[in-house]
């Protein structure tokens, strides 16, 4: 593999690399009802099994990690972190040949930062993304921010997570703050690393129209729920968009500022997560339910590279574990396809390595109820599934990228 140099580390050349096969260890960290943190990294036992996690990603023959730095241990105030945790895990990836996917902010931010309303988060946090490349020359991908539109609706319009807010207004405070974060950091990164490729994972979604009077309503739905990636990756909203982020608060030098930093999408990956749960049936109360799987994969992510014509990740999927093996499979075919038909999708995702709790119910009740959507169980066991995933890695480990738009590599 030829690499280039930049400040003592081996960067990739990205258009020559294998397919980027992954595992992500779930991470997020919100402040739920009560001021509660719910912490995954505790829950489901890596902070105490995190070299044993590592080994087991080694096995599964998977390079690419997905690994979110715990902000609200690390990022301790201005100029403040304790990098004792991460120093320890990213040094072992490094040994081992694993290369992490760097989550900075994965649903929530330190407590002295308040939560996403607060308008100076994005400041500060972009600091702390420079302290980190600073620290970790050798890191290359980052995901700035994990899934603003989920981080956005969870905290800022169904009132689950972090401010606990109902609102439009807070909606889009929480999403362009967000957006604005993302832009900081990269910038802040790349003056760290010019090579760096960030990898923007977000919620795949469509909402279906239930009747025919919500047709209108499920229209808008489908335009709102690219509000974080036509910000980030400088698209143009429709007059019905502007209009909405105009009365919801945005102001007109806010959209204008976002336009003017569409140069570093050259250098982005556009991450999709796609699960059962990503498609929405609009009922005739203007309430929606889940419906399941009905377009899938491929037809949603097809509408979202064809909006953004930007190299594609899939970066996110899991199911039960009775279903693991059936689900593994049927998103590989549909990812398969679109390669097939032109689309340059470079990298698959099982998200995550072990099971998680309490994501039945969104994290808003901690009850410690295991999720069995892991490769491995919480006591580290392989099930079936993490069989297949390896299977699956070594019969298509001769899959390339090439051809994707990249940006170059120079130093």
């Amino acid at each position: 593999m030829k690499t280039k140099q930049q400040k003592g580390a081996s960067i990739p050349v990205v258009e020559q690399l294998s397919f980027m096969f992954s595992v992500g260890i779930e991470c997020s960290c919100p402040v739920v009802d009560g001021g509660h943190r719910v912490d995954q990294f505790a829950a489901t036992g890596h902070y105490e099994h995190w070299q044993k996690d590592l080994s087991l990603i080694r096995n599964l023959g998977v390079q690419y990690v997905r690994y979110g730095l715990p902000i609200h241990r690390v990022f301790l105030g201005p100029g403040q972190y304790d990098w004792t945790f991460p120093d320890m895990v990213l040094s072992r990836m490094q040994k081992m040949g694993l290369i992490p996917i760097l989550d900075l902010v994965h649903f929530g931010l330190p407590d002295w930062l308040g939560n996403f309303q607060n308008s100076d988060w994005p400041k500060y946090v972009a600091e702390y993304a420079r302290a980190v490349a600073e620290r970790y020359p050798w890191i290359w991908l980052y995901t700035p921010v994990n899934e603003i539109y989920v981080t956005a609706q969870f905290s800022g319009a169904f009132g689950w997570w972090n401010e606990q807010m109902r609102s439009d207004a807070a909606f889009i405070a929480n999403l362009k703050h967000c957006v604005r974060a993302s832009m900081l950091m990269m910038e802040t990164i790349l003056e760290i690393c010019p090579c760096a490729v960030f990898i923007f994972s977000e919620s795949t979604e469509y909402v279906h129209a239930g009747a025919p009077e919500v047709v209108s309503l499920a229209q808008f739905m489908n335009e709102r729920r690219f509000i974080s990636l036509d910000l980030l990756f400088g698209h143009d909203v429709s007059a019905r968009v502007y209009r909405y982020l105009m009365n919801s608060g945005m102001t007109h030098e806010e959209y204008e500022w976002f336009q003017k930093q569409r140069h570093l999408r050259s250098h982005c990956i556009m991450g999709t997560d796609y699960y059962m749960t990503n498609e929405h049936i609009l009922k005739p109360d203007g309430s929606t339910m889940g419906s399941g799987e009905i377009y899938g994969y491929y037809v949603i992510t097809r509408q979202y590279y064809e909006r953004y014509r930007l190299p594609v990740m899939h970066t996110e999927t899991n199911r039960i574990a009775s279903d693991g093996v059936f689900w593994l499979w049927k998103e590989w075919m549909n990812l398969l396809r679109l390669r097939e038909d032109g689309i340059p999708i470079i990298g698959f995702t099982w998200y995550g390595l072990v099971d998680m709790r309490d994501w039945d119910s969104a994290l808003t009740k901690i009850r410690g109820h295991v999720n069995e959507v892991g490769l491995y169980t919480l006591s580290r066991r392989p099930r079936k599934i993490a069989r297949e995933y390896r299977r699956l890695i070594n019969e298509y480990q001769h899959l390339k990228i090439s051809g994707s738009k990249f940006p170059p590599l120079t130093s």
